[in-house]
């Protein structure tokens, strides 16, 4: 999907030489994906000495709010009975993965809040979630290591006496560039973290799933690993990859009473969006067809539901897209 000024933009950056580079590094945060206007973004962020790079900007949302428009959103009947098992959330310390972890806690769940370096933000969540009524710990890990995911399902098994009923993969990074610029580095490190990670910890999960022959894995996609985009062909990669890999677990493991679904977020609304210009919010609001950007518990709303609801124990195998209609067709 691209448009007028989306395929401008990109053309100016081609032919004036310039970087697409992002830089983000931490998996603390959710898969925080560029937007189509991120190259739109890119020609006003200048970075003196050095060319251009891009702003930041995620497509999957990074301010965690819990409210929707003043109102807690209310559980289903069945939902309100479900058990409360122990979830990991990797890359909960923030952002999207923050706000899919305090949803959780206000329905009793036992969160591992994992994250990569910022230690003061996860323990500030666990907080938050003790406070919601939730319990929780905070666990550092390397997601992009199978030793890292190891340690992290170590730790929760020695954190609480039941097994984890829940995995959320949300830990992700960006290393964006043109593909014809990428650096052997920029292309492994997102599919390590962003692919190899998410494989590893879903892999764990089952392993103690199984023995209860009951789980949910929701691992959190893109709508980038649908439709593409300029500058990300690593993480477009993974995140196909991960849909891919969602459909083929779901398979294995649905005989054994465990449902594999994937997440697909859209343009979220963050910091970062609310820094944009507003003609660029302007001109990519015409691409969603719900005219708005999303808000981070309408991505964990539904997250909560595949986790929790008795009646999501039917829903295996598929990617939900949460993009206003962003990426229709794409299902």
């Amino acid at each position: 999907m691209r448009t007028a000024a989306f395929a401008l933009t990109f053309l100016a950056c081609a032919s004036q030489g310039r970087r697409l580079n992002g830089r983000r590094d931490s998996s603390d945060e959710e898969h925080p994906v560029r937007p189509l206007t991120t190259l739109a973004k890119l020609l006003l962020t200048p970075e003196p000495g050095a060319g251009w790079q891009t702003a930041g900007l995620g497509l999957n949302g990074h301010r965690a709010t819990s409210n929707l428009n003043g109102k807690r959103l209310s559980l289903s009947p069945s939902m309100a009975d479900a058990e409360k098992p122990v979830v990991i959330v990797t890359g909960g310390s923030r952002g999207l993965g923050k706000a899919i972890a305090l949803d959780l806690a206000k329905e009793g769940c036992k969160i591992i809040v994992n994250y990569a370096a910022s230690a003061a933000a996860a323990e500030e969540v666990v907080e938050e979630i003790k406070k919601l009524g939730g319990d929780g710990v905070a666990v550092q890990a390397d997601m992009s290591t199978k030793e890292g995911v190891d340690g992290l399902f170590k730790a929760a098994a020695e954190a609480f006496d039941e097994p984890v009923g829940v995995l959320v993969n949300n830990a992700g990074i960006t290393r964006d560039a043109l593909t014809m610029r990428m650096k052997p580095a920029q292309w492994t490190d997102v599919i390590n973290t962003n692919l190899n990670g998410v494989f590893f910890a879903a892999q764990a999960a089952s392993k103690v799933m199984l023995k209860k022959r009951k789980g949910r894995i929701i691992n959190i996609a893109s709508v980038v690993g649908k439709i593409g985009n300029p500058g990300q062909a690593n993480y477009a990669a993974a995140k196909g990859g991960v849909i891919a890999m969602t459909m083929s677990m779901a398979r294995e493991f649905g005989s054994r009473g465990i449902t594999v679904n994937a997440v697909a977020p859209g343009f979220i609304e963050s910091d970062m969006t609310a820094e944009l210009p507003q003609e660029i919010v302007d001109l990519q609001l015409k691409n969603i067809p719900l005219g708005r950007f999303g808000k981070p518990e309408e991505v964990a709303g539904l997250v909560k539901y595949l986790a929790l609801d008795p009646s999501a124990l039917y829903i295996t195998g598929h990617c939900l897209n949460v993009d206003g209609g962003i990426a229709i067709g794409t299902c």
